[in-house]
């Protein structure tokens, strides 16, 4: 069996036209951040990726991991992934060009599967026009009633399948351009999908996960994505959320998750703050 390897490379925001505007410039800006924030989801994809091209399959069909996310990377700037082995598989260090700890996790190949979640039946989210804004109280409401079902496919095209500038620099079993297997990074996005999917979200920002595979998604999969509100929280001035999402093509699971996002950030802090 391969060990994971580290590898540096150059961070690319594939999220500046999207709904979430703290990865754009401008929104970032007013917030105390340098520029666009490049998404969480991109990081995280970054530091599995050692796994994907240590493992291959067998890792997109039981892999585990987590990450936490602790200080922007923003796009063009170098980053490095230093991978180390730990007792039960391996650490992930994300550094900047400065040195400066971004973020850092783990993962791991479990001789066998975890057990997969069940499909609860959800009724769909609501329409894009008809979600409500994501105030404490609806999401409390959420947490009560649980959140509308949310359903997609991986078609292998489009931002949401890259988490590179240069689609060479990915492992080869995950290149949409060659029509292998979804990134790891799309399924855990749709943790973020299935959120804004149920509330109209303003900048928010991706802080953790704990993601378990229980099978690898192929090109043109449908997916349905179940999930729900398991604790809201304060903490310094930021709204949290955290979610249980499992994703499912039918009846079959093929992700399970923990998530925590801020869905909502702080009033933007003076002149010369840093958030």
């Amino acid at each position: 069996m391969n060990e994971p390897a580290g590898y540096t490379g150059v961070a690319y925001n594939p999220a500046t036209a999207s709904e979430n505007r703290i990865h754009s410039d401008a929104v970032a800006r007013q917030y105390g951040f340098r520029g666009g924030l490049v998404p969480g989801i991109s990081v995280y994809a970054c530091m599995v990726e050692p796994a994907v091209r240590a493992f291959g399959i067998d890792w997109l069909s039981r892999g585990e991991a987590s990450v936490v996310l602790r200080r922007p990377v923003y796009e063009g700037g170098d980053f490095a992934v230093e991978v180390r082995a730990a007792e039960a598989g391996w650490t992930a260090v994300v550094t900047d060009a400065d040195g400066v700890l971004c973020a850092d996790g783990s993962f791991s190949l479990p001789a066998t599967a975890a057990a997969g979640p069940v499909r609860r039946g959800d009724p769909p989210a609501p329409r894009p026009d008809a979600r409500p804004d994501a105030t404490r109280d609806t999401l409390e409401r959420l947490r009560r009633d649980g959140l509308g079902a949310f359903e997609t496919s991986w078609q292998g095209r489009g931002d949401n399948d890259r988490y590179r500038a240069d689609l060479a620099d990915m492992p080869d079993l995950l290149r949409p351009d060659r029509q292998g297997f979804a990134h790891p990074g799309f399924g855990l996005g749709l943790a973020n999908w299935v959120l804004s999917a149920n509330v109209r979200l303003g900048p928010w920002i991706h802080v953790e996960s704990r993601v378990r595979h229980h099978a690898p998604l192929a090109l043109g999969t449908r997916v349905v994505v179940e999930a729900r509100v398991t604790d809201l929280f304060e903490r310094r001035g930021h709204e949290f959320a955290d979610l249980d999402v499992a994703v499912f093509a039918q009846d079959a699971p093929l992700l399970s998750a923990f998530h925590r996002a801020i869905y909502r950030m702080r009033p933007a802090p003076a002149a010369g703050r840093k958030p």
